[in-house]
């Protein structure tokens, strides 16, 4: 009954003008059966041409009224998607563990809406979901739509920006107006807007009194969402959004309106590894395939992400005629997304050769040295414009970095430079780059971070130059060339002592041009070299040689 009766409010005036034309069509016949035949035949030939243009002026007057009078450009033509087509159930949400803990408690608010109501609760009315791309922040809400049961209305935030004026805030009100008719006769609705910063950025507003045009559009949400106070229309918002919670206008974050907010962060090794085995059991894969250790190579990879490496891989394992998805194929996978299409670029015997050193000395130095990062991939074939790279891969996910961590950043980036050098003596243009990286980290340390020797404490990077004293620049400058220096002097004092490694690695990568951790450790092995426990260790150790042959030498000038 609710349903018809909605029915006929949205349809009551097509219902009235077909009652209409049918009386008319009615009344036309009997006129027509009254006339002289003469007269009823002349009526009946001239007929067609009346119905043309009395068909032609209504379509004019249609379109006007559609796009002018009754702001047709406005209209919001989604339709509720049931919670039965879209099942998507919280099982198949895989890796967002802590915030499908908050959103299971947002569901039983939902399912409980009426005992809610009893004890003079509100049910809530708006959820924000914040979290980098490809974390499942639209999965995750349609899994509270099928979970609760009720319909689903999504629409994206550009979805409302438009040309005209007041066309983004009659969208509004139409959404909402829909989701107050489904809500009414299903129970409940969700408005699904994603991209919410599109329209939810702070307002700005001009001094004439105006404003842009999405200060209406958002002024026409915050309305509706505090309208949402009936006992029948139990609407709830689920917003989601890439950007900073400061971007968005305060308006929209006080409590009444998006009452919950579920941070989604990237996925942990535990949810890694559950996403690889979610994706990897919808495809055929070797026995021999290592989830933990898959899952440990992606770290800071989104659910996305992982997701697009086992398509990947099942796309290069069927180019290469494979029944089934090896080991091999994810990883050739990560290679052409995180380093791109191999470019092909033809360089000389030499060229190759000082650019296998250069990278070389980068991994080296990585391996041995860094803290918290392994090598995921040496190579000296082009991508991405370089003649070569190395790619870090981090052990673990890290939120900060230390003053270790941060001088091993810069080492690993002198380290291309050092080894030019010493094999060469002389360097190419492609130590810009890494010049460029291990300055800014050098510069922050002493301007940003207080991690400079002589005791400078502050963000200095905040203070105006004109308010700054040439003394204190030329100071925090000194420093910053100092890190470097010192950081410079320690990669050539372990690359000269390592030498045999560093030529070992280079050799190699000029015979296969790539070579991953494995390739790595194994060519190390041979030559006895450990990867020391800590930064520290191995600079107490290279100090300690170099006494050691200082003393050797000492003793050979006395006897």
């Amino acid at each position: 009954m609710r349903k018809f009766k909605i029915f006929f409010q949205n349809n009551k005036m097509w219902i009235i003008i077909t009652i209409i034309l049918v009386l008319l069509v009615i009344l036309s016949i009997y006129g027509l059966s009254k006339l002289e035949s003469f007269y009823r035949t002349m009526t009946l030939a001239t007929m067609p041409i009346q119905l043309i243009l009395a068909f032609a002026s209504a379509a004019a007057f249609v379109f006007m009224y559609m796009n002018v009078l009754s702001g047709g450009f406005g209209k919001v033509k989604k339709s509720k998607i049931k919670a039965d087509n879209i099942r998507i159930t919280f099982n198949e949400v895989v890796g967002l563990e802590g915030a499908k803990k908050e959103a299971l408690e947002v569901v039983q608010l939902i399912k409980d809406r009426k005992q809610l109501q009893k004890i003079g609760g509100k049910i809530i009315k708006g959820l924000l979901l914040m979290g980098p791309p490809g974390c499942g922040k639209t999965l995750l809400a349609k899994a509270i739509a099928t979970e609760c049961n009720i319909p689903f209305i999504s629409m994206a935030g550009s979805e409302f920006v438009e040309v005209f004026v007041g066309v983004g805030a009659k969208r509004v009100r139409d959404l909402f107006k829909k989701a107050r008719e489904y809500s009414y006769t299903d129970g409940a609705c969700i408005v699904f807007i994603d991209e919410i910063e599109v329209i939810g950025r702070g307002r700005t507003f001009s001094y004439m009194g105006g404003g842009e045009e999405t200060n209406s559009t958002q002024n026409q949400l915050l309305v509706e969402m505090d309208g949402l106070e009936s006992k029948h229309s139990n609407v709830i918002v689920i917003a989601a959004t890439n950007a900073n919670e400061e971007v968005l206008d305060r308006a929209l974050l006080r409590p009444g309106r998006f009452d919950r907010k579920i941070t989604i962060t990237l996925p942990n090794l535990k949810d890694r590894k559950g996403l690889f085995e979610f994706y990897l059991k919808q495809v055929k894969v070797s026995p021999d395939i290592k989830i933990d250790r898959l899952a440990k190579k992606a770290v800071y990879k989104s659910p996305a992400d992982i997701e697009n490496i086992v398509k990947e891989a099942a796309l290069i394992a069927t180019r290469k005629n494979k029944e089934n998805i090896e080991m091999d194929d994810i990883s050739a996978a990560m290679d052409r997304i995180d380093l791109g299409l191999e470019t092909h670029l033809e360089m000389s015997a030499q060229e190759l050769e000082m650019t296998a050193y250069h990278e070389a000395g980068h991994a080296l130095v990585l391996y041995m040295l860094h803290p918290t990062d392994d090598v995921f991939k040496i190579t000296v074939k082009s991508h991405q414009g370089s003649l070569g790279l190395v790619m870090p891969n981090p052990k673990e996910e890290r939120h900060s970095e230390d003053k270790n961590e941060i001088l091993a950043d810069i080492m690993v980036s002198l380290a291309g430079y050092v080894a030019e050098k010493l094999k060469y003596g002389t360097t190419t243009t492609g130590v810009s780059a890494d010049f460029r990286a291990a300055m800014y980290k050098a510069t922050a340390m002493v301007w940003k971070v207080g991690m400079g020797a002589s005791g400078y404490v502050g963000d200095y990077s905040s203070i105006p130059k004109e308010l700054m004293s040439e003394s204190l620049k030329e100071k925090l400058n000194n420093e910053t060339i100092s890190i470097m220096n010192s950081s410079l002097a320690k990669v050539e004092e372990f690359l000269k002592e390592n030498w045999d490694a560093l030529d070992a690695i280079a050799k190699r990568l000029v015979i296969e041009k790539e070579m991953d951790f494995d390739d790595l450790e194994e060519t190390l092995e041979k030559l006895g070299k450990k990867k020391p426990e800590s930064i520290d260790a191995a600079i107490e150790k290279l100090e300690a040689a170099k006494k050691q042959e200082a003393q050797k030498s000492f003793s050979e000038k006395t006897q």
